[in-house]
């Protein structure tokens, strides 16, 4: 690519690193101080070096670095990047007029395969492929909404998700992930501040249906529709959305999704675009529950005392769903960090501060088997196992989602490895098995 074709942007970035001197591990080096990393192992230099590269030739605009960059070269996000970019750049104040993106065409046809391939929970709507059409047709050729229609929709959805069994909200959030798609392709350009805001809803249910489908344990699926959140997210310019999809990607990828050194990736992404956002506190308490997994506690504990002295003084963070990416956080955290670490004082504190206050149905089993998690790390093998496994074992069926069997697996995994022959240990091996 020739400078006539390269973006003003990347023809800049690169004029200013050679202006100071600067080859590209060095600029590697401060971009990753202007966020706060001090650490620089080679890999993690090299691999950032390699795309601070692809960077100035113009083939990825830095999205999760441009504040870094603002930084380290001191010049306004504005003029370092230009404003036809703004709607990209964490921070940026300009008027936001996002075009329609190619993922969108692919999300749809994703969601109709879907569709189709879960029949609409056949045993309930029957096999003849009739409801099938007959929801399609609904979602595809319905009258447009007005914005304010599709705020309720999103707080439906997010109420059916504490309430009811996953099974039973699957469907209808897909419905309306379809028809909300092609009210933004119907609404094209012409009306910037309606396009962003169905992006915003767009972003909102496919949190929805990837939470749905993680407890459903389609693990597959959801980690798609996590990358479609982002990208939905992202074309907003909302850094406070942005960050609130990324958090709560982390926080499921715990639960068996994803290995536990991914997650920790997935939070220093968010960490890289925090900016001064509110959510960046929920930046820091992903992190904290993310080591508390990795076994490095002592971290997690001070990435708590992180979280919470950001979140004393941070404003409250608005816009969709702020009480979702918002609620009860601090608690769930403590109790997790303590669960893992046998701090019972704090773990039972923490589990009666949650239950106070906890909307979420599939939420009172995990934090019983939090507890239950502190007995077996204080040394109660057998009393700990048997009181999972009483939990376990009193849900329903179709309340028995991934996330409560794999908080179950954790409990079997504090277990020490002599011990895990003990009568009331297999039987919760038994329980969680398919987890």
């Amino acid at each position: 690519m020739t400078d006539q074709q390269r973006p003003a942007w990347a023809i800049r970035l690169q004029a200013e690193r050679q202006a100071r001197g600067w080859g590209p591990f060095e600029a590697a080096r401060r971009l990753r101080e202007a966020i706060n990393i001090t650490e620089h192992p080679g890999d993690k230099v090299k691999s950032l070096a390699s795309q601070i590269t692809r960077h100035e030739k113009g083939h990825t605009f830095p999205v999760e670095w441009a504040n870094a960059y603002a930084t380290i070269y001191d010049i306004p996000h504005e003029e370092l990047f230009g404003t036809e970019n703004a709607s990209v750049i964490p921070g940026a104040s300009v008027e936001i007029q996002a075009p329609p993106l190619p993922w969108e065409d692919d999300m749809e046809r994703r969601a109709l395969l879907q569709l189709a391939a879960l029949g609409f929970s056949v045993g309930t709507l029957g096999s003849t492929g009739e409801p099938v059409r007959q929801l399609l047709a609904l979602a595809l050729n319905s009258e447009p909404r007005e914005l304010d229609d599709w705020h309720l929709t999103v707080a439906d959805h997010l109420h059916a998700i504490r309430t009811r069994p996953p099974a039973q909200v699957r469907d209808g959030l897909l419905v309306n992930l379809v028809a909300v798609q092609r009210q933004l392709r119907d609404t094209g350009p012409r009306e910037p501040g309606v396009s962003i805001e169905l992006r915003r809803v767009i972003a909102a249910l496919s949190v929805l249906y990837a939470n749905t489908l993680t407890r459903l344990g389609n693990d597959d699926a959801a980690i798609q529709w996590w990358r479609s959140a982002k990208v939905a997210a992202d074309a907003t310019g909302d850094l406070d959305l942005r960050l609130g999809v990324r958090v709560t990607e982390a926080g499921h990828g715990l639960y068996g999704q994803r290995d536990p050194a991914t997650v920790l990736a997935l939070t220093e992404q968010a960490q890289r675009i925090a900016g001064r956002s509110p959510r960046r506190a929920l930046v820091a308490y992903a992190r904290a529950k993310t080591l508390t997994r990795l076994g490095r506690h002592a971290d997690a504990r001070r990435g708590l005392d992180t979280y919470r002295s950001i979140a004393e003084t941070a404003p409250v963070a608005q816009g969709i769903m702020a009480d979702y990416w918002d609620n009860f956080q601090s608690d769930w955290a403590e109790l997790q960090i303590y669960a893992a670490i046998g701090d019972e004082p704090r773990v039972n504190q923490a589990a009666e501060h949650n239950l106070a206050r906890i909307s979420d149905h599939q939420y009172v089993p995990m934090i019983h088997l939090q507890r239950a998690l502190c007995t077996v790390v204080n040394g109660g093998t057998d009393r700990g196992t048997q009181q999972a496994t009483e939990i376990l074992a009193a849900l329903p069926p179709a309340e028995q989602s991934q996330m409560i069997t794999k908080t179950g697996k954790t409990v079997l995994r504090a277990v020490p490895v002599e011990q895990r022959d003990r009568p009331a240990v297999r039987e919760l091996h038994a329980l969680t098995a398919g987890a």
